[in-house]
């Protein structure tokens, strides 16, 4: 006899605006302290975990494979800084990182800077957001969060005693930086609906009060501060969704004010980098892809710009590197990630790169005078890798591919990149991969990715973990649709406020098209999306159920009216230029036209697994909770419908590595369960 799901009692409350009525049933859930609420989230876990008993092998199993692909006792390039060779390593069998130095040589003695497993073994959840150490190389500042609603604390270490200081900062953004003078110390926090609003300057071992610096009263806004590499200049940033605004200050007089470098316009957004005499400032004035200019420090003010890179119609400019003969791009061209290189005196060029589908990017770049170039690389197919370049003689030198064990071979695999023509006739690009005989196999079962939103482009990463997908006959596509930024600044305005619903349109397309060339042998796919993308999800079950055999939707945004309603929630007033404003009733009108859970309807829907963090701070956890119980009172079909809420953990889910291994074990068993029927 099948295990009864969970009812979620009714108390209907009506959300009245612009002569329109909405009925919520659940609007009761959105109490983290209500013992009710608790009770029936429990309740709908323990329902999952009876439903899946019969799959609980096949989640330790997957698990166990997982985890065995991770070399356990790892090591990170180290990196060279102010002194010091820097890394990060594991331990066989520990949960977290462990932050140390070398002086001078990698062959000088280990010191241990952090030991995070110590940091965390009382703690359910811990994650250290941030970690900078003080320019004299004394002190360590860390900022942690024992609860998983990205609230750090910030707490200081003398690293000559290995002892904590006083000095403790609650409530922060885990954002900081250092002046220096190694004495004074800028931090950010957060107000009521978190929005990072103040940045406050620190004495250490002082007993006055913190002083404030910045207040960014504009709600739209999110304020941030670090210091630039060349470790000149201090700078405040605030940004929202369409401009930016910068001020700076010479990170060795730290009691001065700090100088508005060019103030806020609409639509205007700027990045600032400095280099010796002179401020490059990658902006997209009068240049929707950017353009890269410069300016003499002292002369911040637009007036003073001089081009340097063009705008080009065709190349987003995403970001630039800094030397001292050498100026690095980082672009993208239909869809793909290019690196070019202007050297002082010579003739530019792009790095040579074999893939066709990859993700190339910089790490690591502290030093000015060098020749060399250190990039992050990966593929479908290739593991994450880190290459030194040698920008003089064109040279790659490979430092590490990071290892998958278990007899991993990338000659196994194939991927492949092509474009999907859209409804209205833009072509979609798409990356894809499987296990070499994927196309004759008589079942191919595809899980098709996306996100989708904030000009955030997916990227053809690397996955140890989908292994476990692709090695049981499952292909992988990844679905580059607008709302990113993949193709150009245009792909993001074309997927975003007004024209949101090309989002939407162009994954369903995906999908068919994956039916139509055979990449799947039935006219089913499986869907994955999360957060902004698990919004896609509620969007698409709703207008196609039929295309999907099973739809994972991890910490979904699916109750959008009502939360760009509530300007007490995170992240609402800094994205009306996202999703718009429903204040205004056009704009009222198209979010409720898509929104997942205004549109629930009394039909059949595709077997879902829903996730969910109690702490969640970008997407709360009432948002997928009432969607989950919205959707068991009015579907026709007995199809699966589970909700997991991790009760100790936030948006990201468990903070340790193979604790994660076990969330994602539970969704690729559910799709593994659902393709054996």
């Amino acid at each position: 006899m099948a295990t009864k799901p969970p009812i979620a009692k009714k108390e209907p409350k009506k959300l009245t605006i612009h002569n329109d009525t909405r009925i919520d049933p659940y609007y009761w859930m959105n109490d983290r302290d209500n013992p009710e609420v608790i009770k029936y989230l429990e309740a709908e876990n323990n329902y999952l975990e009876e439903e899946l008993k019969d799959i609980k092998d096949l989640r330790e199993q997957l698990f166990k494979e997982m985890k065995a692909r991770i070399k356990e006792d790892d090591t990170s390039v180290p990196y060279y800084y102010n002194g010091y060779y820097y890394l990060t390593r594991y331990e066989k069998g520990q949960e977290y990182p462990i932050y140390s130095r070398k002086k001078g040589t990698l062959d000088a003695k280990e010191e241990i800077l952090l030991n995070v497993n110590i940091l965390a073994k009382d703690h359910p959840f811990y994650h250290v957001g941030n970690l900078e150490i003080s320019p004299d190389n004394r002190l360590l500042a860390y900022a942690e969060d024992t609860v998983g609603r990205r609230i750090y604390t910030i707490k200081f270490i003398d690293l000559e005693t290995g002892e904590h200081l006083e000095d403790t900062i609650p409530n922060t953004t885990g954002n900081f930086e250092w002046a220096n003078d190694n004495h004074t110390f800028f931090y950010t926090i957060k107000d009521e609906a978190l929005r990072p609003y103040k940045i406050l300057k620190h004495k250490l071992g002082g007993e006055a009060k913190d002083t404030l610096v910045y207040h960014e009263k504009d709600d739209t806004f999110r304020t941030y501060i670090y210091k630039t590499k060349s470790e000149q200049y201090l700078v405040i940033g605030s940004s929202q969704t369409v401009s930016s605004e910068y001020r700076i200050l010479d990170a060795n007089t730290p009691d001065e004010p700090f100088q508005l470098f060019q103030k806020r316009e609409r639509n205007h957004e700027y990045e600032i980098f400095h280099h010796q005499k002179h401020w490059y400032i990658l902006t997209n004035w009068e240049a929707e892809n950017f353009r890269l200019m410069k300016t003499k420090v002292g002369e911040t003010g637009q007036k003073n710009w001089v081009e340097v890179v063009p705008h080009r119609p065709d190349v987003l400019l995403e970001d630039i590197e800094i030397f001292e003969h050498y100026l690095v791009l980082g672009e993208r061209k239909a869809g793909i990630t290019q690196l070019k290189v202007l050297p002082e005196n010579g003739t530019s060029y792009y790095l040579p790169f074999e893939e066709s589908a990859y993700m190339a990017y910089f790490i690591d770049n502290f030093q000015f005078d060098t020749d060399v170039l250190r990039i992050g690389y990966q593929s479908l197919t290739t593991p994450r890798s880190v290459f030194d370049f040698n920008m003089k003689d064109k040279t790659f030198t490979l430092l590490k591919e990071t290892p998958v064990l278990g007899g991993f071979r990338k000659e196994d695999y194939f991927s492949e990149r092509f474009f999907v023509k859209s409804r209205d006739g833009v072509d979609i690009p798409v990356s894809f991969v499987a296990r070499k005989g994927f196309k004759e196999a008589e079942r191919r079962p595809v899980l098709l990715y996306a996100y989708g939103s904030y000009g955030h482009s997916m990227e053809p990463y690397f996955s140890s973990v989908r292994l476990s997908l692709l090695d049981r006959g499952f292909g992988f596509a990844i679905a580059h649709i607008r709302g990113g930024e993949e193709m150009g600044r245009q792909w993001y305005e074309n997927g975003k406020v007004l024209k949101k619903k090309n989002t939407f349109n162009d994954f369903i397309d995906c999908a068919k098209h994956l039916i139509k060339k055979g990449y799947s042998s039935y006219p089913k796919v499986y869907a994955m999306g999360g957060s902004a993308g698990g919004l896609l999800m509620g969007v698409v079950v709703n207008q196609a159920p039929e295309l999907w055999k099973g739809v994972i939707a991890a910490v979904p945004f699916v109750d959008v009216v009502t939360t760009m309603l509530d300007d007490s929630i995170p992240l609402t007033t800094g994205e009306y230029d996202e999703w718009g404003n429903p204040n205004d009733p056009e704009y009222y009108e198209y979010i409720k036209s898509y929104s997942p859970y205004d549109n629930i309807e009394a039909k059949n829907y595709p077997p879902l697994l829903v996730t969910s963090g109690l702490h969640d701070s970008q997407v709360q956890y009432w948002e997928p909770t009432k969607w989950v119980a919205k959707l068991r009172d009015l579907k026709l079909d007995d199809a699966p419908l589970y909700l997991h809420t991790n009760m100790e953990a936030g948006h990201g889910g468990a903070s340790g590595r193979f604790e994660q291994l076990k969330e994602i074990a539970l969704e690729y068993a559910f799709l593994l369960m659902l393709e054996k029927d």
